[in-house]
């Protein structure tokens, strides 16, 4: 089996990156009807006063709707209140500067569905972690032949502690901020507190 099928998620956690790290085909579920509180349109990062949730504000909708025509809400307000506190968390980070403006480019190329935003993000992240993957949507919302890939949808979910899973387990890395380490964040924590590490830091943190 070569091939994954996953939600998008934004920025994704070290535990979505442990998923995907043996497979070298990505599918990414666009047809799905988008889940709320998920981490769809969330991550998790670590400042001066803890763990702190990124939510990227959506435009309001009613009903069910699938992921590939959820829109991000129009103007920059969001975009700034994130950069504002990805760069206060992460500017004395020692590879911050190597990396920071390549992501600011992205959260502020103007997007307006979540899903290209996720997919371009993903795609930053796995070029730095030094990971060669073949990313595609999903054309259909289908059953997965299980002797040929691995459907991991909806299996990364903050319902549901990460210990419960089977494919992340902690490793511990150098953070800007506080004595006990902060597990499973985003994984732009581990790049600008690791940099070029953080290939070997990920391949250490997936469970065999």
């Amino acid at each position: 089996m070569n091939t994954i099928l996953l939600e998008s998620h934004y920025l994704p956690s070290l535990e979505y990156f442990c998923a995907l790290f043996p497979f070298e085909n990505i599918v990414l579920e666009r047809h799905e009807n988008f889940v709320k509180q998920s981490y769809r349109n969330r991550c998790h990062i670590n400042t001066a006063h803890g763990v702190k949730m990124l939510t990227i504000p959506l435009k309001e909708r009613h009903g069910k709707m699938p992921m590939k025509e959820v829109q991000v809400e129009a103007g920059t307000r969001w975009r700034n209140n994130h950069w504002r506190t990805i760069e206060t968390a992460y500017r004395k980070a020692p590879y911050y500067d190597y990396y920071s403006e390549e992501l600011k480019n992205i959260l502020y190329s103007g997007h307006e569905l979540l899903f290209d935003l996720n997919t371009d993000l993903l795609s930053f992240c796995l070029q730095h972690i030094g990971l060669q993957k073949n990313i595609s949507a999903s054309v259909a919302y289908e059953q997965v032949d299980t002797k040929s890939s691995t459907d991991f949808r909806s299996s990364i979910t903050n319902k549901k502690p990460v210990a419960s899973r089977s494919v992340y387990q902690t490793k511990s890395y150098y953070q800007v901020f506080g004595n006990e380490f902060a597990s499973n964040l985003s994984f732009i924590d581990l790049l600008f507190c690791e940099g070029p590490q953080a290939f070997e830091l990920i391949k250490a943190s997936c469970r065999s």
